[in-house]
């Protein structure tokens, strides 16, 4: 038997690592293939988080590379193709909203392989986000899918997608942070960078709706007035980087990206984070750091239910708001949501064992 996993850019390094790591513990004989397709590529964004979670080199690297969406998805579509027809496996898994997962979701439904998509059911309702189209188009041709929060339960059945191809196993991306969590604790990056821990404001931001045009620059120069309070790190995405050129920013000390490790120490020693990432959200939600998104909408309402997420909405000039908002801050963060607890990937692989056993020859 063999199991396909995609993953593609670094958020589905992240939430695929758990899955696989389970698997072959419970899954032993099978063949656990790891297909990446190469759409981030950055040592940062690809390698060194590999070899953070501990993850095996892939066994087929696509090259994939950057470009629009559409030359992305081509160049996966048909690469992935051939890999699949190769392999051909009794089931392909993969996880998240990025291109690598649109491409998979449509090559496996032409070539009738049946697929998994884990972090199913997000749904900004912002259909002008690719990422909302990603996800619709995965989880409609999904066999199986893996849920890590009752809303995401919600939006599914609200869809029509029957009820015993959804799971709610918990979140993948939770388990990866508790793997390295004694790790990320004994970093403490922020000292070597000069900066003191819960005196800084962490920042990333990538997505096309601000990065692509005016409102990227308009948000470094608030940051700038942020960071006359407020030391302000940006890490920035390769995209971002690009649009950003020579230009500085007083205050703002703008970075390479760090890996899995450095990051996560920046965000735990944090005063607070801006972003527009969901996987930030999340991963400050478990930390209990305030976060601040620079978005309209979130896919990912636990965690403003959680009480650490507040929507400033796409608009610059609310970054304004952020150090007030801190200064007034006084509740704790809420409970976590459940099954944040660092186990779902075991969920995950209990349910792909369920379904495969029938294929097994005892």
């Amino acid at each position: 038997m063999q199991i396909a996993y995609v993953i593609g850019a670094r958020p589905n390094i992240v939430k695929i690592a758990p899955v696989l790591a389970a698997a072959r513990r419970r899954l032993p004989d099978a063949r656990h293939v790891v297909i990446h397709t190469g759409q981030h590529y950055d040592v940062a964004m690809s390698a060194a988080i590999l070899a953070d979670l501990a993850m095996p080199a892939p066994d087929h690297f696509l090259g994939v590379g950057s470009g629009s969406v559409a030359t992305q998805t081509a160049r996966a579509l048909t690469r992935l193709e051939g890999v699949l027809q190769e392999v051909s496996p009794e089931l392909v898994v993969v996880s998240g909203d990025v291109t690598s997962t649109l491409a998979t979701a449509l090559v496996c439904a032409q070539l009738r392989i049946p697929y998994a998509h884990v972090e199913s059911g997000l749904r900004s309702f912002d259909r002008t986000m690719p990422e909302e189209i990603n996800r619709i188009v995965a989880d409609e041709f999904a066999d199986l899918l893996f849920v890590h929060s009752a809303d995401a339960v919600e939006n599914l059945l609200r869809e029509g997608i029957e009820s015993d191809r959804i799971h709610f196993v918990g979140n993948t991306m939770i388990d990866s942070l508790v793997a390295v969590r004694e790790r990320v604790d004994a970093r403490s990056l922020a000292h070597e960078l000069g900066l003191e821990p819960r005196r800084y404001l962490l920042v990333t931001l990538h997505r096309p709706a601000l990065v692509d045009g005016p409102l990227l620059f308009g948000a470094l120069d608030r940051l700038q007035t942020v960071a006359r309070e407020l030391p302000v790190i940006f890490p920035a995405h390769p995209r971002t980087r690009k649009r950003l050129g020579e230009r500085r920013w007083q205050g703002v000390l703008v970075t390479e990206p760090f890996g899995y490790i450095d990051f996560l120490s920046l965000e735990a020693d944090a005063a607070a984070v801006l972003t527009d990432s969901g996987g930030v959200q999340e991963e400050t939600t478990f930390l209990g750091v305030p976060c601040f998104t620079l978005r309209d909408n979130t896919e990912r309402p636990v965690t403003v239910t959680a009480g650490t997420n507040t929507l400033l909405g796409l608009d610059p000039e609310r970054i304004d708001d952020l150090l007030p908002a801190l200064a007034a801050r006084r509740s704790s963060p809420g409970e976590l949501p459940e099954l944040w607890d660092g186990h779902a990937g075991g969920r995950v692989a209990a349910v792909l064992d369920n379904h495969l056993s029938p294929l097994v020859v005892r």
